[in-house]
């Protein structure tokens, strides 16, 4: 699994992906975030809250995070080079482990520089200072979550097919389908009462309750139950196209 994490983390740094990617990430948050006017805009959003921040950070996510994963599979098997990998001692679990914590440093390192809007708005604060702490922490924490269910999602779909358009399409849908679909419906309220409750299925009310600075074991067990789903469902198409070789 280092071996596989080790060569994930190469090829992002060694070509411009990985810079473009933290690049890409940090310039389209701050322009909304302090040049667009609009709801995202902290300066004009009158309180000194990273809100905006972390309801803008989930929808770039949905395109920025499958931009990445889609070559993770489809690549490899398009390259011949799958098989060439698993000739080495490397198993399969490594390899679906290795890609996703090669991806998660990625998007995490993408996220390290953000810390400089949480020092903006403590200074920005009245009285300086003035920032919820534990609500920045829970929303921190409920991002990473989020961008490890992507990134699973992403890989999943990767390991779907052999092209990366195919990926990173199939990759879109399924990040806005988990998001934000289940929540959509329930406002509809299309099923009358038993629509109740469908909104618990969706990222988005696990992400925001954690946005508030509570960690609850209940959101924690869904992003990591999520989580497990995809990489698992990873697993079984990996193998299954190995087998069929």
């Amino acid at each position: 699994m280092t071996a596989i994490f080790k060569k994930e983390i190469q090829s992002f740094f060694s070509s411009s992906t990985g810079y473009l990617v933290i690049g890409i990430f940090l310039v389209i948050n701050g322009l909304f975030l302090f040049v667009f006017g609009g709801n995202y805009n902290i300066l004009d959003y009158g309180f000194a809250d990273l809100s905006p921040f972390f309801d803008l950070a989930p929808w770039i996510f949905i395109f920025l995070i499958p931009a990445i994963t889609m070559k993770s599979f489809a690549e490899e098997r398009k390259m011949g080079t799958m098989e060439l990998l698993l000739t080495r001692p490397i198993g399969k679990w490594d390899l679906v482990l290795g890609k996703f914590l090669g991806t998660f440093t990625l998007t995490l390192l993408a996220l390290i520089p953000t810390f400089i809007y949480v020092f903006t708005i403590y200074k920005l604060g009245d009285p300086i200072g003035n920032l919820d702490v534990g609500a920045t922490i829970g929303s921190y924490i409920g991002l990473l979550l989020l961008a490890a269910s992507y990134i699973t999602i992403g890989l999943f779909s990767s390991a779907l097919t052999n092209n990366q358009i195919t990926a990173f399409i199939i990759a879109v849908f399924l990040c806005f389908f988990t998001f934000f679909f289940f929540e959509g419906l329930a406002n509809y309220q299309i099923f009358k009462d038993s629509t109740y409750g469908l909104e618990y299925l969706g990222i988005n009310y696990h992400y925001k309750s954690m946005s508030r600075g509570v960690i609850d074991t209940r959101d924690l067990i869904y992003f990591f139950s999520l989580i497990t789903f995809f990489i698992s469902l990873t697993y079984i198409k990996i193998s299954a196209k190995l087998k069929n070789h």
